[in-house]
């Protein structure tokens, strides 16, 4: 991917995060408007193409993930695609601390990605984990959650490459609280370019007395027609 590695870092300083950060809060998701270009996301959509950027793809059907593809990046990360990783992290970090006081963990995540997946490698975690997911009509993934050994950052990011409406029909982008004994399910409307931030595994939740913690899953609905691809920001490595 040939953007400029500064048009990232600007991409993201941009965003309003204290309004990011109180929707995420509430809704345990939050929209990221416009990190990626249209130019940006033909540029991604191009490299899936590029086999020796991916360490494996992976048949969703096979492993009864659902119906569709998807491919892991190989480190080196695409220089572009590493610094957005990294300047995301850095927005992350201090969210995902908050929450796990407000949960009563006792894991702090370090203020940079590198001290981070030192952590991730000293586990055992040292693969990567971005990847790109392609689904094409009739394909769709089970709602899951991306937890790949005992190293596990609490939020994640998913970027739009596709023009919904135009490239394909379908395909939303779907998230379920699990609140027991209730199941609360959302769709979060996304165009080309979006980015979408959720919870990876568990979020704080204000209860009638105390704080409880709320089971997240998500997914991607059935893709009625045309080809959906999507780019994937997973912050701890996978072993």
């Amino acid at each position: 991917m040939n953007a400029p590695q500064s048009l990232f870092k600007r991409s993201v300083a941009r965003l309003n995060w204290p309004g990011i950060e109180s929707t995420l809060d509430q809704n345990g998701s939050a929209v990221l408007q416009g990190l990626f270009t249209p130019a940006q996301c033909k540029q991604m959509a191009d490299l899936y193409h590029q086999e020796d950027l991916f360490r494996t793809r992976i048949d969703m059907a096979r492993h009864g993930f659902g119906l569709g593809e998807y491919k892991y990046f190989n480190y080196p990360l695409p220089a572009a695609l590493a610094e957005l990783r990294t300047e995301l992290y850095s927005r992350l970090a201090p969210i995902a601390n908050r929450w796990n006081v407000l949960m009563g963990a006792d894991e702090q995540y370090p203020a940079s990605l590198d001290e981070y997946l030192e952590r991730c490698h000293d586990a055992g975690q040292k693969r990567p984990t971005p990847l790109m997911l392609k689904y094409v009509q009739g394909d769709y993934n089970c709602l899951h959650q991306d937890l790949y050994g005992e190293q596990a950052f609490p939020l994640q990011v998913a970027i739009l490459i596709s023009r919904p409406g135009e490239d394909f029909t379908g395909g939303e982008f779907v998230m379920t609280e699990n609140s027991s004994p209730q199941t609360r399910a959302e769709v979060v409307p996304l165009v080309q370019g979006d980015g979408v931030l959720f919870t990876v595994n568990q979020r704080p939740v204000q209860g009638k007395r105390k704080i409880r913690k709320a089971v997240m899953r998500h997914g991607v609905s059935r893709v009625r027609s045309g080809d959906r691809f999507t780019l994937g920001l997973i912050f701890h490595d996978s072993k």
